[in-house]
């Protein structure tokens, strides 16, 4: 019996899918009759991307795969396990990772383990950790592993549509990746919240308390980072962790607003671990201060904002690309943020760095991890080219985009069905619905590559 080992275990290849159109924030501000920068500033949004009823989470995943399978020249038949993240629900038995098995029928390769992971924004890092493990693990047949993490996020006309999205990203995962997992680095909270969640299953609208989300969101930043230090200072043997020893670090993205926060406040957890660093010496007013009484503290939340924004430059700025130029693509978020970061940053300035993850998801789930560059991903952030693709988009006006919206609603979980949305504005290799039958069986087609 074979006794296979793999070492450096992780992200071997990475690229995204996101739709052709976006409507612009700040024409969106003005369709909405809000104040300027509401969107722009105030979130930190500039475009969001968005889909007609010609695609949904199951098109949407089978144009990333196929797409990445593509550009990488990866066969079917090497693949092994295939782990999909959402929380984009349009069956609530039949799994998206079911579909994209459709994508598998000419490699004659059936024997693929792996199947759909949904706890709102985190299913995709639970199925990242998913595949990894299956990696490292006595079950490992040899393979490679695909990871899809995507999600069409879409909200009721109002304040929160602002910070909707779609995108998928596709990642394969092996052993002797440029990109390695750090397995023992990792920190986890989880608890029951109700912030955001999808009870009414008739509607692809969220039910959202904002406020608690945001909390929500900062409380998992304080336990899942403070774990990972702790794991640093233990099995790594570093001596007082902190943000000085993580080279980049990459985070899920409801807003990009939302990013600045979060790196404060981990820039908050290092003062209190260590209040008398120097970095620190404008702060010393919130010393005495307990944890649970800074939520909410518009003061500190500043304060530590603004002793952290040369940390943010350097580490964070970078991976906001995707997420202020398409918006929140729930699962995706986090990748499409690393994804920014490979694609921005020259790999001679990310070899040998250690890139750490934030990935949060309501209700809540959350972890910090982190990867080690050990090989050059020059050749990843060609194949991605996010700045370039991000210009080849189509704008769409906010009327438009506000009719589109509508047309969603008003078709959500339609039987007998045919889209009505012009199939000519998708991309070459774009899938998309052709129609649904009266046992709401969905068939697609795909906008041919030449």
């Amino acid at each position: 019996m074979s006794t296979l080992r793999a070492e450096n275990v992780g992200i071997v290849a990475i690229d995204v899918y996101f739709p052709s159109r976006y409507v612009d924030q700040t024409e969106l501000e003005q369709h909405d009759g809000v104040s300027a920068g509401k969107y722009t500033i105030g979130l930190g949004q500039s475009k969001m991307a968005f889909c007609d009823d010609r695609e949904d989470i199951s098109s949407v995943s089978m144009t990333a795969v196929q797409s990445f399978m593509e550009k990488y020249n990866i066969s079917y038949s090497d693949i092994g396990r295939l782990e999909v993240g959402t929380e984009t629900i349009i069956d609530k038995s039949k799994s998206t990772k079911t579909v994209l098995m459709k994508l598998f029928e000419e490699s004659g390769n059936f024997s693929v383990e792996g199947i759909d992971t949904t706890n709102a924004c985190y299913g995709g890092t639970s199925a990242l950790f998913n595949a990894c493990q299956w990696v490292d693990s006595s079950a490992w047949d040899g393979r490679l592993a695909l990871v899809v993490a995507g999600d069409i996020a879409v909200y009721g006309k109002g304040a929160a549509r602002p910070s909707g999205g779609v995108g998928a990203a596709c990642i394969l995962v092996g052993p002797n990746a440029p990109l390695a997992l750090e397995f023992p680095l990792r920190g986890t909270f989880m608890e029951h919240t109700y912030d955001f969640y999808k009870p009414n299953m008739s509607s692809e609208f969220p039910t959202v308390d904002g406020p608690l989300s945001v909390s929500s969101y900062v409380r998992a930043v304080d336990h899942a980072y403070s774990a990972y230090l702790d794991k640093l200072e233990k099995i790594a043997g570093i001596a007082n962790p902190s943000l000085d020893d993580l080279d980049y670090v990459v985070f899920h993205s409801p807003y990009t607003k939302q990013v600045v926060k979060g790196f404060a406040r981990m820039a908050y957890n290092d003062f209190l671990r260590n209040p008398e660093a120097k970095t620190f010496a404008e702060v010393q007013q919130f010393k005495d201060l307990l944890r649970e009484e800074s939520y909410g503290n518009k003061v500190l939340e500043k304060a530590f904002i603004n002793v952290s924004k040369s940390q943010f430059t350097s580490k964070t700025e970078s991976s906001l690309l995707a997420a202020r130029n398409i918006g929140n693509m729930y699962t995706g978020s986090v990748f499409f943020g690393l994804a920014s970061l490979l694609s921005q940053t020259p790999f001679d300035r990310l070899n040998g760095k250690r890139i750490a993850l934030f990935s949060y998801g309501s209700g809540c789930a959350a972890s910090t991890y982190s990867f080690r560059v050990r090989a050059d991903i020059s050749s990843i952030a060609r194949t991605i080219d996010l700045a370039a693709r991000l210009e080849e988009r189509i704008k769409v006006s906010p009327a438009d985009f506000e009719k589109i919206m509508e047309l969603r609603e008003k078709t959500h979980n339609e039987q007998e069905y045919e889209p009505t949305g012009n199939i000519e504005e998708l991309k070459p290799g774009t899938y998309y619905l052709q129609k649904i039958d009266s046992k709401w069986r969905r068939a697609y087609g795909r906008i041919p590559l030449n």
